[in-house]
């Protein structure tokens, strides 16, 4: 391949992905050119915690894991994605790591071609800014969790090493090798060359690669061991011992001293020993389930957890991450059922997230809101497939404790699985001529997240309507007035406002005027300077960020949503004790002083947030 060609290729590579298919294509021909290409294997750490980082990195194939300081999972990038803003932005050294999951190529860009960019085109380091906010919240959500997943965050690798290494050197035979498993009643044997671990042999080694396969057992144990094992530090904590092992499906993990000495092997059975309730468990079970049965029977531990985590005071914001975490997981592993049952798709698509789900914010008592991008490729030929697709997903979802949308805005609604250019016809029409009705149904679809298949159908149909989101004042109008209308049941002595009528009288519903009404609030913001956040929490802080918002009503608004979203926990998990259905409508009664004051001072913040964005988009925009 000549060296044109390659550059061509890196060149189209960069276009089809975000931040860099904002530059112009002239730009980035010569970006090609400045870029270098650098391979790592399979967990490789590419950047280290405490050293310097001088790069920006983007993912050409593979995939790449960062984790905080603490260990704790911050994100996954997969193909197109970039890591190592962060130093760049706020300087060294890095207080996170970068790990390949898979063998993996980046493109590698240098500090002052960065820099460069970020100056002559503030989109691209705006992009960059914002990334680095929703990251470094996922960091901060791990150290929330006080005692329901405090033994795996606190804990020591060495802490949980029950023997020392039982280990052979290399040049015993596998017979030999077998017999001290035996006499040591170990799983697992670590092998050693001059002192140094060049391999590791497992019960399951010797059953598939030795018994199955007929080997003869006086060859050396080199033969059947698997060489070079990823391996943990003496000093990690177990959360970071319990995310390698995860994340590469290992059982076995050798713990090393600083000098490379074999100090003993974590297994996942020790894990499990330490912490049976973390959530990560409850994932990594959705992921191995065979079926939709198994899967919603696993689904059903959720509820319990997030009972333990409220009661453990976990924060509003991890526990909405946590549940969101687990409905990923179930939503990707029925559509990969689905795939099985009903064979590859014809085309590509992107199946998508919608409302709370998409924001990272849900909580129990939600229903499920998704769609369909499907290429532009697709043919009427192809439409009983996404039709069975849909119909298969949604159903299990329901099976998996997720009820139906009662405004049918799912993917199994014909109107909500078409090709990507009637999505962009669809989102033209919402900012160009909208009408109160279609900003109602079309409100949810701005909080959207790809959640299995093509992302790419997502990037370029996000990248059209926030392109002109910003400049579609008669639609930013409607949607203020939407969220200003959205009030929080506060009266005008500061008595709280009840439900009047119906099964839930007499009740808040901090759904609708307390949750709700930040989210719209945050999402009118966010669409107004074009930002790419989803989540609220971002969305206000990027809203502060671009002067759309005051750092002091920001904050204000932060704490606000923190605390009724917290409240609103609080109440579901009273109602997962008493083992009743969980809903959103509290009882003043059932709230204590403290709460009560602080609810109606949160209700008064969001009001006045409210008043102040009337002012900026006026109701005169509205014919």
């Amino acid at each position: 391949m000549s060296l044109d060609v390659e550059l061509a290729e890196v060149r189209d590579f960069l276009a089809e992905h975000h931040p860099f298919d904002d530059l112009p294509r002239q730009q980035l021909e010569r970006l090609a050119t400045m870029l270098k290409i650098e391979y790592f294997r399979r967990g490789t750490r590419i950047i280290a915690r405490g050293e310097d980082n001088h790069h920006l990195y983007v993912v050409r194939s593979g995939a790449v894991e960062l984790h905080d300081m603490h260990g704790g999972f911050m994100d996954r990038g997969e193909v197109g994605t970039s890591f190592g803003s962060y130093t760049l932005v706020q300087g060294n050294p890095a207080n996170f790591e970068a790990v390949a999951l898979e063998d993996s190529l980046c493109l590698v860009m240098d500090a002052d071609t960065f820099h460069g960019l970020s100056t002559t085109y503030p989109i691209f380091g705006h992009y960059f800014d914002l990334q680095r906010t929703s990251r470094m919240r996922g960091a901060v959500a791990s150290l929330h969790l006080t005692n329901s997943g405090g033994a795996i965050l606190k804990t020591n690798a060495t802490d949980i090493l029950n023997r020392p290494a039982v280990s052979v050197q290399a040049s015993e035979s596998i017979r030999s090798a077998a017999l001290v498993m035996c006499h040591k009643r170990v799983s697992c044997l670590l092998i050693l060359d001059e002192g140094k671990l060049v391999g590791i042999v497992t019960d399951r080694d010797l059953r598939n690669r030795v018994v199955a396969a007929g080997i003869d057992t006086d060859l050396p144990v080199t033969c059947v061991m698997t060489p070079d094992p990823f391996t943990g530090s003496a000093d990690a904590l177990a959360f970071q011992i319990l995310m390698e092992m995860t994340s590469r499906n290992i059982h076995h993990l050798p713990i090393l001293s600083p000098d490379g000495t074999p100090e003993g092997v974590i297994t996942t059975t020790d894990l499990m020993r330490l912490e049976q309730t973390n959530p990560i468990y409850l994932v990594g079970d959705i992921t191995q389930a065979q079926d939709v049965s198994a899967v919603a029977e696993v689904s059903k531990r959720l509820a319990p957890i997030v009972e333990l985590l409220v009661t453990q005071d976990a924060s509003a914001e991890d526990i909405g991450r946590i549940v969101t975490a687990v409905g990923d997981a179930v939503e990707r592993r029925v559509l990969g059922l689905a795939e099985a049952h009903l064979g590859p798709p014809p085309v590509p698509y992107c199946w998508v997230s919608l409302g709370s789900r998409a924001r990272q914010e849900q909580a129990l008592a939600a229903d499920q809101d998704n769609a369909l991008i499907l290429d532009n490729d697709v043919r009427p030929e192809h439409a009983a497939y996404f039709e069975a697709l849909a119909t298969f997903v949604c159903d299990a979802l329901v099976e998996c404790g997720y009820p139906s949308c009662p405004g049918d805005v799912m993917a199994t609604n014909p109107r909500w699985r078409v090709p990507l250019s009637q999505w962009r016809t669809e989102f033209t029409t919402w900012l160009t001529e909208p009408v109160p009705d279609a900003i109602l149904r079309a409100s949810i679809f701005f909080d959207m997240r790809p959640i299995y298949g093509d992302p790419r159908l997502f990037h370029k149909l996000r990248k059209h309507f926030l392109k002109h989101a910003p400049s579609s004042k008669l639609f930013l109008a409607h949607l203020t007035k939407r969220a200003i209308e959205n009030e929080p049941p506060l009266g005008f002595f500061r008595g709280f406002v009840l439900e009047k009528q119906g099964s839930n009288r007499a009740t808040l519903d901090i759904k609708r005027g307390g949750v709700g009404a930040v989210v719209e609030l945050a999402r009118v913001l966010a669409l107004s300077i074009g930002s790419r956040a989803v989540n609220t929490q971002t969305r206000l802080a990027a809203a502060v960020d671009a002067g759309a918002l005051s750092p002091e009503r920001g904050q204000d608004l932060r704490d606000a949503f923190e605390f009724i979203s917290y409240v609103r926990l609080r109440h579901q998990a009273a109602q997962v004790r008493a083992g009743k259905d969980t809903d959103n409508f509290v009882a003043p009664d059932d709230l204590s002083s403290f709460e009560k004051r602080h609810l109606r001072e949160a209700f008064a913040i969001v009001r006045s947030a409210q008043s102040s964005l009337s002012h900026r988009y006026p109701s005169t925009y509205i014919s």
